[in-house]
């Protein structure tokens, strides 16, 4: 990366900037910007890295919201998400749905720039950790802050947003 960041991640670091949020930008490289690749190239733990997620109705009127979950964890979209969107169904955005609503490619989907009226909603684990490693808007760049930044950008912290991964899957 030259240093200067692509459109999208400018518009998010300066969001950043504009909420007043402390970070430290990460450099990536975008063949390891999906979770797994980039802890493992960078040596970042899982639970240090915390994935945004946008999360949609099924049915019209569409409803959204981005939530914050530690790569060690998984969200539970049908109940806890479910729930708090008020909506029968729901589920993850896809790539398309993801891009025309924020403008950010899956693997830097991240909790500043987001429109308007989608709400931020941060599992409680993601607070328990003295740092962790967010999007930055693009699939070069990540961004590294203290989890409490993530108030400055109207960020909610909710109980039960993610779940511990299943143990009993056979392989």
């Amino acid at each position: 990366m030259d240093g200067t960041p692509d459109p999208i991640a400018a518009r998010v670091l300066a969001a950043l900037d504009a909420a007043g949020v402390t970070y430290e930008v990460v450099p990536c490289d975008p063949e390891f910007a999906d979770t797994a690749a980039f802890c493992e190239r960078y040596g970042v733990p899982l639970e240090r890295s915390a994935n945004t997620i946008l999360v949609a109705s099924r049915t019209e009127p569409k409803r959204y919201a981005a939530c914050v979950v530690l790569a060690s964890t998984r969200l539970d979209v049908n109940r806890t998400v479910r729930k708090r969107l008020g909506v029968r169904r729901c589920s993850f955005a896809d790539a398309e749905e993801t891009r025309a609503l924020t403008g950010m490619e899956i693997g830097g989907v991240t909790v500043a720039g987001l429109p308007a009226g989608v709400p931020l909603w941060v599992d409680a684990r993601v607070m328990e950790q003295p740092w962790v490693v967010v999007g930055g808007g693009s699939r070069s760049l990540k961004v590294k802050l203290v989890p409490a930044e993530l108030l400055k950008l109207g960020a909610e912290v909710v109980e039960g947003l993610a779940m511990e991964p299943r143990s009993d899957l056979q392989g």
